[in-house]
């Protein structure tokens, strides 16, 4: 399998770049022959490489940022998205696509399911919304994932951040009306690649149908108990951690405004990713006690 992964500096891509090499060859271009701010030569450099499969990671990911930026966002999220959609139509390609809970207004009481109403509360939700329509829109074969709640051992992210603002504050303010399920990118990574094998393999057979599907950790939590969990996590499994934080103080959203609208209610039902691909990912707590036990072991 010829696999032409975007993104891969980013969290999640950097999970991907390991988790698809026993798929076969995994193409990564430099940001300089690959970059999505520039979707007009996207094109051209999928005719040259010829993948069986284009697993886009890349995107614009700055959430307040877009607020003021959103034609970048859009550029990056949307535009060449459907670039790289149209590409891959013309080679014969399966694009796999990461998408968010930001494309609902998390105003629903339960689990959002895939079929439920889209409507994102923040320019970064609507161009990732947009992103998924010009996929669509592409009619090539695809897969898009939406997640939740990203962290990972490196990069930029709530993990990162609790344990170093930790590590500097004995107090700390933290959203707890906000629902959702912290999602490890190294889960993500490994259910993406036993779904492109299981896809592959029905695209094979001639019996392969596109969709949107939500790809999450288990369980559900708030930020503020995310936060709890994380210091408790790290006096355990990071040697030599220095934490002086002793207390986390729940707040409402009103209490930390942000440039942009955050849902209440980012929590994804997995049922239809069970039912295809026999997918369900660990709970949230497992993942992160084996995320931090990783940290630990630097």
């Amino acid at each position: 399998m010829r696999i032409l992964l975007t993104g891969a500096s980013g969290q999640v891509g950097w999970e991907l770049a390991r988790s698809l090499m026993p798929l076969g060859e995994v193409l990564v271009p430099e940001r300089t022959r690959c970059d999505l701010a520039r979707p007009e030569t996207l094109a051209a450099l999928v005719a040259e490489l010829a993948p069986q499969v284009i697993v886009n990671a890349a995107a614009y990911t700055a959430v307040d940022r877009a607020e003021t930026d959103e034609a970048l966002a859009m550029r990056v999220n949307a535009e060449a998205v459907g670039e790289l959609a149209v590409a891959a139509r013309r080679a014969g390609a399966l694009l796999l696509h990461y998408s968010t809970d930001y494309v609902f207004d998390g105003s629903k009481a339960g689990a959002y399911l895939e079929r439920d109403p889209v409507a994102p509360l923040n320019a970064y939700g609507r161009s990732k919304l947009a992103g998924e329509q010009a996929i669509a829109a592409a009619g090539c074969e695809h897969l898009i994932f939406r997640t939740t709640w990203v962290y990972a051992a490196r990069g930029a992210n709530f993990l990162l951040t609790m344990l170093r603002l930790g590590a500097e504050r004995e107090s700390l303010r933290i959203v707890a009306d906000q629902f959702g399920a912290p999602t490890w990118a190294r889960n993500i990574a490994d259910a993406s690649a036993l779904a492109l094998v299981q896809a592959q393999r029905e695209r094979a057979a001639g019996r392969f149908t596109s969709g949107v599907f939500h790809l999450a950790g288990g369980g559900e939590t708030t930020w503020h108990g995310f936060a709890e969990a994380i210091f408790a996590q790290a006096r355990t499994h990071l040697p030599g951690c220095r934490l002086r934080v002793t207390e986390v103080l729940p707040i409402a959203t009103a209490d930390y405004p942000t440039p942009a609208a955050r849902p209440h209610n980012s929590r994804l039902d997995q049922q239809a990713l069970a039912k295809r691909f026999g997918l369900r990912l660990p709970h949230w707590e497992v993942a992160l006690a084996r995320c931090i036990e990783e940290l630990g072991g630097r």
